[in-house]
């Protein structure tokens, strides 16, 4: 009785095997297959019809297989263009680059070292999210450049290495105003004239110093009245550069009040430091006054990569 048992349930498992063996489709046959050539020529042909995930397949199986060999140029340059098709940059920059560094001969070879730059222009985010990858795409479009100086790329790269650093100047003029925002008057004095000193030519530049005028009044306002007059002066210095430079700005009217309140702000620190000088216990009073870092200006380096809300 068992022995039949036995006898039908091995009759059915076995059914069971052919039947789902014949209901694999002819692609997964073919994957599974050691057809090399055949799954080649399917794979291309995929390709060519934009069914991109399937020539995916069985392009990353014959990939593993003739990783180093010669003779590999076609399936590897429709590896990584695969993957481009699929919208996989970080994937597609890499093949096609190890690509152009495997077969530095092969005419495709610029094209790939152009195209793997691109995906990184590609994978660049918005400028208020960290740019590491817009810093990559700069300097593999520059290597481009470099590398194909007499290429009739190099005008398309140009342009692009111009749209990542305009990126760039607008996260700095960003972060810059942000710092002005939340009342960090220091860090956005400095702020505002690295940015002016990285992008001398940035469309921001007008605005930038005038806002550099508010940070420096604002900081030099917060500040123990032992610090104020110099701050307050460079104030003054900033306004007056401004006017000169922009004589018809908007600003102008502005700029000019700061002067104002400034030289007032010199004159009241004075008579305050000159009351503390007598009086002891005013003087204790500002040292104790601590508003400000009054040391050397804080380091932003690390904040440069911070999230604009």
């Amino acid at each position: 009785m068992f022995k039949k048992q036995l006898s039908i349930i091995s009759g059915l498992m076995l059914a069971l095997l052919i039947t789902l063996n014949g209901c694999k489709s002819e692609y997964d046959k073919l994957k599974a297959s050691n057809d090399n050539l055949k799954k080649y020529q399917e794979a291309v042909k995929y390709y060519n019809k934009k069914d991109y995930n399937k020539a995916l397949g069985l392009f990353e199986d014959l990939a593993t297989r003739y990783r180093g060999r010669t003779g590999s140029e076609d399936l590897f340059y429709y590896y990584a263009y695969t993957n481009y098709r699929l919208k996989d940059y970080t994937s597609a920059r890499y093949h096609f680059k190890t690509f152009a560094d495997t077969y530095p001969s092969d005419p495709r070879a610029e094209e790939c070292r152009f195209i793997a730059a691109y995906c990184f222009y590609l994978d660049s985010p918005i400028y208020s999210l960290d740019q590491e990858n817009t810093t990559k795409a700069i300097e593999s479009l520059q290597l481009f450049i470099n590398l194909y100086p007499k290429s009739d790329r190099v005008t398309e790269a140009s342009k692009l290495i111009q749209n990542l650093r305009d990126k760039l100047e607008q996260k700095a003029y960003a972060n810059a105003k942000l710092y002005l925002t939340i009342g960090d008057y220091q860090a956005a004095v400095i702020a505002f004239n690295n940015t002016l000193r990285d992008y001398p030519d940035t469309k921001y530049a007008e605005e930038l110093e005038f806002l550099t005028i508010r940070a420096q009044y604002e900081y030099a306002k917060i500040s123990r009245e032992n610090r104020q007059e110099e701050r307050f002066e460079q104030t003054i210095t900033y306004a007056e550069q401004f006017e000169e430079k922009y004589p018809e700005s908007k600003f102008v009217k502005d700029a000019r009040d700061y002067v104002k309140d400034s030289r007032s702000g010199i004159e009241r620190a004075k008579r305050v430091m000159a009351e503390a000088a007598v009086d002891p216990k005013k003087a204790e009073k500002i040292a104790k006054k601590d508003t400000t870092n009054t040391g050397e200006p804080p380091s932003i380096k690390d904040r440069n990569n911070q999230k604009i809300p």
